[in-house]
């Protein structure tokens, strides 16, 4: 059976969302993110971007190409909750869904056509969306994720557009070869040098020569140029927490160890909620002493998946909880109250510095694993990492029982 792929994203949804709050806001220019000159923009209007503007931009150069523009302080809690009225709608009506982020979901409508017509479908349900909450969204419809995520980037804004099979190739021909998904700026630049400008350039081309110019990558550009994707939708499943401990072969009372491996583990669940896109409001940190009994404690705090904001807490938690005449069983910490939200909306108070020191820490652990960059005081926890994302949609993988 032909399968029929569907790709919906909330328009602008920071924004969206700020003006479905504040009407007094619409058709303004719009940024969205860190007040203070050093912040970073998060998100930013359709008016604003024929200034130059792009999300991610410091806030600084942001006003300065466009001084007319609204300021706003984003709010996570806020953007989550919109976010969780459309995944409750889309969860309603449709049984198999990925939710890919805070504002982009992918619904497998494989088989519609002969009851009910997926068209008409994809369609309905994006109406019930913007009445229900009031926000803009557009969606793409074709045989596959790659081309129904273009689709619905040249539907926008507040649009919609399906792909007939078989004719995903001649679609995607006359695109900017940016428009496939994968090329980022540098591999944008790398294919420009070679004179490549249009999809179509690299539709006729063997794909031993993309090959040869960016290996491996090259492969899926070609592929995804030609409209080829077998990439299956997830099952969603949203978690609520996530939580790791270590139990000790032999009980101790080293503070300094202890303390390394508390920051180790915090330091890389604050990456997996990054790298899930998710922010956390409650912390809680575990121990069991060698008697058995076990202690914990928990704290609300503002939403964060900063590690910097993070590590001082659990420690101070930790401090209040130890309790120095007994030897140490097993630690642990959790994070829950989980919410949607790319890392950029914790940082708007913080500086462009911190944000691309993050970027660039976890762009490597991605490349190379979630060890290879670690703080020194944390260098002590032994089993520390993950090999699956958390919040990739799966169910949670059961690990035999790590010791430390």
């Amino acid at each position: 059976m032909q399968k029929t792929i569907l790709h919906l994203d909330l328009d602008t949804f920071f924004v969206s969302v700020e003006r479905r709050m504040n009407t007094e806001l619409k058709n303004k220019p719009i940024l969205v993110g860190g007040l203070s000159d050093r912040g970073v923009v998060a998100a930013c209007s359709y008016e604003t971007r024929k200034f130059g503007v792009h999300s991610g931009m410091p806030m600084k150069m942001a006003k300065e190409l466009c001084p007319e523009a609204v300021p706003i302080k984003g709010n996570a809690g806020t953007y989550s909750k919109f976010s969780d009225m459309v995944t409750e709608i889309i969860q309603e009506k449709v049984p198999l869904f990925e939710k890919s982020s805070i504002d982009e979901f992918y619904a497998d409508l494989t088989g519609m056509d002969r009851f009910f017509g997926s068209y008409k479908y994809a369609s309905e349900l994006r109406q019930r969306i913007t009445k229900e909450t009031g926000l803009p969204i557009s969606f793409g419809l074709s045989v596959n994720k790659v081309v129904s995520k273009v689709a619905t980037n040249e539907a926008k804004p507040d649009n919609q557009l399906k792909i007939d099979f078989g004719h995903e190739k001649p679609f995607l021909a006359p695109l900017s070869i940016k428009k496939i998904p994968m090329v980022g700026d540098k591999t944008y630049q790398t294919l420009r040098n070679l004179g490549l400008r249009q999809v179509r350039t690299i539709q006729e081309m063997p794909i031993d020569v993309m090959q040869r110019v960016l290996g491996k990558n090259g492969g899926v550009i070609w592929k995804r140029a030609n409209g080829i994707d077998h990439t299956p939708v997830i099952p969603f499943c949203d978690r609520k927490s996530i939580s790791t401990e270590r139990t000790f072969d032999k009980d101790t009372i080293d503070v300094t160890k202890l303390k390394g491996i508390l920051i180790a583990m915090t330091e890389n669940l604050a990456y997996q909620l990054r790298r899930g896109e998710k922010l956390t409001a409650c912390i809680a940190v575990k121990i069991r002493y060698s008697d058995f009994n076990t202690y914990s404690k928990q704290l609300r705090i503002p939403y964060t998946s900063a590690d910097h904001i993070l590590i001082p807490k659990i420690l101070e938690m930790f401090k209040s909880l130890y309790n120095r005449r007994l030897l140490v069983r097993l630690i642990g910490i959790r994070f829950s109250h989980l919410v949607s939200g790319n890392y950029q909306i914790n940082l708007f108070d913080d500086t462009e510095e911190i944000l691309s020191l993050y970027h660039a820490m976890d762009h490597i652990r991605k490349r190379y694993g979630d060890k290879s960059v670690i703080r020194a005081s944390g260098m002590g926890a032994k089993t520390v990492g993950r090999m699956q994302n958390p919040f990739d949609g799966r169910p949670p993988i059961v690990l035999a029982h790590r010791k430390q």
